[in-house]
């Protein structure tokens, strides 16, 4: 026999064998029910800890991001109000959620609650709240005649489709900080209330999902629900990036919807702060601001009441949120897709009243005393 085609034949032997072995040990039928789902990038993988991954869906676009930047005359809040750095005397601790508290009971009669997200459209939950309480301040203020809580839905929608100029956003979930900031700017706000063609007085998740593939106002809306955004925009966004700039804009009474991959756990320590603990890709928003020995922001987030426990510092902090010590902001502000939100014209300095904003303890019938009406200016329309 010839030695070359023994070899040849040993060869093709022991190659089918394998063949057979991965057709046996590995391949399965390829059907829809037996893939497995695609694993998320280790950089935001969750610790077994972890909040289900149905509770995330930040998903980063650093280069639309980028291009979205470049737009803006002046994309970073030091570039578009000098004024919040230059007039800041001695930083004060500043709770902006006392104005959401506030409207929130004068317009429903009861006191807030925040809610929870059913889908991956944390996102839009994080600019919700974030425009929620800087119109609340505005309100509060009397540079607004009235106060609405936004829908999630219309943001979570509006920046998967409009706001990237595609017609189908698909049915995966997940969106990222700039194209909410775009979404608001050049449509605007959808509020809880009842429409023609849709009733958003409460969340729904279904439509959420309708909505992040057929963009703001479902497949059939022709528009009708963009025409009704852009009758009340968010003027203007300006990127935060550090401990500071946050500082500055919450204590003007401009909220940061805040994009990053930064994890906590769900027990706060006796400070009210939780630790930091492996990769959450997630939408919050910092409320507020304290200084001292361990300066902080206080981080909204949207997971109901009673994910998080522990001590709660000041004591009308709301549940559902925890404080992330200065380092901590600095690392999720650092990837450049958080920004601060504001319905005025630019982002002018505004002296809160420090018997409402910045003390620390408020009793709880101080609370009732503070939801009567104000005098408002009319002229004022809600988010101008």
């Amino acid at each position: 026999m010839n030695p070359k085609l023994s070899s040849l034949n040993v060869g093709l032997l022991l190659a089918a064998l394998l063949a057979s072995l991965v057709v046996v040990g590995r391949l399965v039928p390829t059907t829809t029910s037996n893939l497995a789902p695609a694993k998320p990038s280790l950089a935001v993988q969750p610790k077994p800890n972890d909040p289900p991954l149905a509770l995330f869906g930040y998903q980063p676009r650093p280069a639309e991001t980028r291009r979205f930047l470049q737009q803006l005359p002046k994309a970073n809040i030091r570039q578009a109000a000098p004024g919040l750095f230059q007039a800041a005397a001695a930083p004060h601790d500043v709770f902006l959620y006392r104005a959401l508290y506030k409207a929130h009971q004068q317009k429903f009669g009861q006191p807030w609650q925040v809610g929870r997200q059913g889908i991956g459209d944390c996102v839009s939950w994080g600019w919700a709240h974030g425009a929620d309480i800087h119109l609340a301040v505005m309100w509060s203020l009397g540079d607004s005649a009235d106060w609405k809580p936004v829908a999630t839905e219309s943001i979570y929608g509006g920046s998967r489709v409009e706001a990237r100029g595609v017609a189908r956003g698909g049915w995966s979930d997940g969106s990222y900080g700039a194209a909410a900031a775009r979404w608001v700017r050049a449509y605007g706000l959808i509020f809880r209330e009842p429409y023609e063609q849709v009733d958003l007085s409460t969340y729904s998740a279904k439509r959420a999902k309708d909505w992040g593939n057929y963009g703001n106002g479902g497949k059939d809306d022709n528009g009708q629900l963009d025409n009704q955004a852009r009758q009340h925009p968010v003027r203007n966004v300006a990127l935060v990036t550090n401990f500071d700039e946050a500082a500055a804009a919450i204590a003007s009474g401009y909220p940061v919807p805040v994009c990053s991959n930064q994890g906590f756990t769900s027990k706060r320590d006796a400070d009210g702060f939780a630790p930091p603990s492996g990769s959450w890709p997630h939408c919050m928003c910092f409320i507020a601001v304290r200084h001292g020995q361990r300066p902080g922001l206080l981080c909204l987030n949207s997971w109901g009441p009673n994910w998080i426990a522990g001590p709660k510092w000041p004591d009308d902090m709301p549940e559902g949120s925890f404080w992330v010590d200065k380092p901590i902001v600095d690392r999720m502000l650092a990837g450049e897709d958080s920004f601060c939100v504001s319905g005025y014209d630019g982002f002018p300095f505004r002296e809160l009243d420090h018997t409402l904003w910045v003390q620390a303890e408020l009793p709880p019938e101080a609370w009732q005393a503070a939801a009567e009406p104000d005098s408002f200016h009319p002229e004022y329309a809600l988010a101008p």
